[in-house]
C-alpha cells in the first residue's frame, strides 16, 4: 500500500462586514467555503447576507446574490432602506416573468418553467461566466420544495458545495427553518453554522440574540450574542469575557470628593473596585455618585454616567442647584452622559456601551444609576447577575471605578431589593431615612469595603448648596439601619450648636 502525503492550507479568515461579528469569528469565515445562516423570517439573515456580498464588494471581490423567495426588486429596496446600492453585486432572480439572456445584467428562471436539475445548471452557468468570489444562496426552503425528498436534497446540496469550493467561493446559505428547529443535513455539510434567533415575546422591539453552533477549524467564541437590526444593518454585541481585558492600574485610593466619606471608606475609592450605593428613592445616592465622579473630572479624569431613570437636562440642573458643577465637564467632553432606555436595549448592547467608554473615550470613573431598570433590560434576574458579574470583573481589571446604583423598595423598616448585588460589589454604602424632631432625615454608614478598613459608624448626612455634608456618628441612636430609629438626645445633629 502506498501513502500519499498531502499538504493542507489553512484558509485565510475573510472580514464579514458585520460589526462585531468577526469578532465572534475570531477574524471571520475562512474563505472558500459553505456555511449555513438560520433563522426565522424577520432575524436578519437577507440583511446580513447583503453586508457579507457589500464587504467582498470593498474588497474588490465579486458578489452574486441567489434568491429564490424574492424578487430583485424587493432586494434593493430593503438595501436601499439601509442606505445601500447593489450595483457590481450579481442578482439571479428565479421569481421573475422577463425570459433568459445570457448577456442580461441579471439572470433570470421561473421556477414553473424548470424542474431542479434545469435551475441548478442555470446557477452554475452563471458562476462560471462572471467568477464570482462570494455567494448568497437565498433561501434553502425553495430548494427544499423543489428536491421534494431528504435524499435528493442532500445531494443537491452537497453537489453545489463541491462545486462552489472547485471556483474557490465563500457562500452563505440562507434557511427560514420552515422545516423546524434545524436541518441536521445542512449542519453536517456546512463547514459552519450561524443560527439567529429573533424573540418577540418582550415589551419594546424584538429581541435578537445570535449563536456561532459550529465552524471547523476555528475557535470560535461560544455562546449568545446580542445584535441589533437597525438602519444601516446587523451590528453584533459580542459576549464579554472579561479575563481578556486586563491591564495594570493603580490601586491607591482616590478621594470621593468629600473628606468625611473619604473617612468613612478608610481612605477614599480605590481604583479597579466597585461601590454599591443602596438605599431608598430620593436620599442622596445619585448626587453621592455625582460628587464621586466630580471629584475624579477635576483631577483631570474622565467620567461616564449611565441614567436609567432620569434625563440628562434633569442631573444637570439638580447638580447645578446643589452647587456641583459638572455642566463644564459635560460640554467639554470630559463627562459622557447617556441615558438608557432598559425596554430599547439588550444587556449585551450596555456591555458594548461601556466598553467604548473605557476603551475609545478613556473613562476611568463609571456610574451605572440604575441597577432596578437595567435588571428590567433582562430576561431574569439569574443573568443579569452574570451579566454583572462580567461587567463588573471587567471595570476592575480595567482599572476603573465603578459606581452602582440600587433603589431600595420603602422608606423605613425592611426594605427589599429587586436583586441582591452586595456579594459582588467591593464596597458598599447604606442609605437610610430616619426620624428626629419631627424632621425625616438621612443617615449613610459604609458596610462593606474589601479594599480598605472602612469605619463601622453611621453617619447623618445631607444634601445642600455645598453639595454632600456628613455628620458626626450618630452614638445615641439604635435601630437606624432597621429604619425605627430610637434617639437619646446627646449628640447634636447637622445645623445645630456642637455639630461640625
Amino acid at each position: 500500500m502506498t501513502s500519499r502525503n498531502t499538504t493542507f492550507q489553512t484558509s485565510t479568515p475573510e472580514p464579514t462586514g458585520v460589526p462585531g461579528l468577526d469578532e465572534v469569528l475570531t477574524g471571520g469565515l475562512p474563505g472558500g467555503h459553505l456555511y449555513l445562516i438560520e433563522g426565522t423570517p424577520g432575524a436578519g439573515k437577507t440583511t446580513l447576507g447583503l453586508q457579507f456580498l457589500l464587504q467582498g464588494r470593498t474588497l474588490g471581490q465579486k458578489g452574486l446574490y441567489v434568491t429564490l423567495s424574492e424578487t430583485s426588486d424587493e432586494l434593493a429596496e430593503g438595501a436601499f432602506s439601509h442606505g445601500w446600492d447593489l450595483q457590481d453585486i450579481e442578482i439571479f432572480d428565479l421569481l421573475s416573468d422577463e425570459g433568459l439572456s445570457a448577456e442580461a445584467e441579471q439572470s433570470i428562471l421561473q421556477p414553473s418553467d424548470f424542474e431542479l436539475g434545469e435551475t441548478i445548471r442555470g446557477i452554475m452557468a452563471l458562476v462560471e461566466r462572471i467568477r464570482p468570489e462570494r455567494v448568497v444562496f437565498d433561501s434553502l426552503s425553495e430548494l427544499r420544495l423543489l428536491s421534494q425528498n431528504p435524499l435528493r436534497y442532500r445531494r443537491q446540496i452537497l453537489a453545489l458545495k463541491r462545486f462552489f469550493h472547485t471556483h474557490q467561493c465563500t457562500v452563505l446559505m440562507l434557511d427560514d427553518m420552515s422545516t423546524g428547529a434545524g436541518d441536521m443535513h445542512l449542519h453536517s455539510i456546512a463547514h459552519g453554522v450561524i443560527r439567529l434567533e429573533q424573540n418577540t415575546g418582550t415589551y419594546g422591539p424584538d429581541k435578537r440574540r445570535l449563536r456561532v453552533v459550529k465552524l471547523r477549524g476555528v475557535r470560535f467564541r461560544e455562546g449568545v450574542h446580542d445584535f441589533n437590526l437597525d438602519k444601516g444593518g446587523v451590528q453584533v454585541f459580542t459576549r464579554l469575557v472579561a479575563s481578556e481585558h486586563g491591564r495594570a492600574h493603580a490601586v491607591e485610593a482616590v478621594s470621593s470628593g468629600n473628606a468625611q466619606l473619604d473617612q468613612l471608606l478608610g481612605g477614599g475609592l480605590v481604583p479597579g473596585s466597585n461601590v454599591l450605593f443602596a438605599g431608598p428613592a430620593g436620599v442622596g445616592k445619585t448626587t453621592t455618585a455625582v460628587c464621586c465622579a466630580r471629584a475624579a473630572m477635576e483631577r483631570g479624569e474622565k467620567a461616564a454616567l449611565f441614567l436609567f431613570d432620569e434625563g440628562i437636562k434633569t442631573l444637570l440642573m439638580r447638580s447645578r442647584a446643589l452647587g456641583l458643577d459638572v455642566e463644564r465637564f459635560h460640554s467639554t467632553g470630559q463627562l459622557s452622559i447617556r441615558t438608557v432606555d432598559p425596554a430599547e436595549i439588550s444587556a449585551g448592547q450596555f456591555s458594548h456601551y461601556v466598553r467604548d467608554a473605557i476603551e475609545q473615550q478613556g473613562v476611568s470613573t463609571v456610574v451605572i444609576d440604575t441597577l432596578n431598570a437595567y435588571l428590567l433590560a433582562m430576561p431574569g434576574s439569574n443573568f443579569l447577575l452574570l451579566q454583572m458579574h462580567e461587567l463588573l470583573t471587567y471595570l476592575n481589571l480595567q482599572g476603573v471605578t465603578s459606581i452602582l446604583v440600587l433603589s431600595q423598595h420603602g422608606l423605613a423598616g425592611d426594605m427589599p431589593n429587586d436583586v441582591d448585588l452586595s456579594y459582588l460589589s467591593d464596597s458598599m454604602l447604606q442609605f437610610r431615612y430616619f426620624e428626629a424632631r419631627g424632621q425625616l432625615l438621612k443617615a449613610v454608614s459604609v458596610v462593606k469595603s474589601r479594599a480598605t478598613a472602612h469605619a463601622s459608624t453611621i453617619h447623618q448626612f445631607r444634601l445642600g448648596v455645598g453639595g454632600l455634608e456628613i455628620g458626626n456618628a450618630l452614638t445615641d441612636f439604635q435601630g437606624v439601619m432597621a429604619g425605627v430609629p430610637r434617639y437619646l438626645g446627646r449628640t447634636s445633629l447637622l445645623g445645630e450648636t456642637g455639630q461640625a
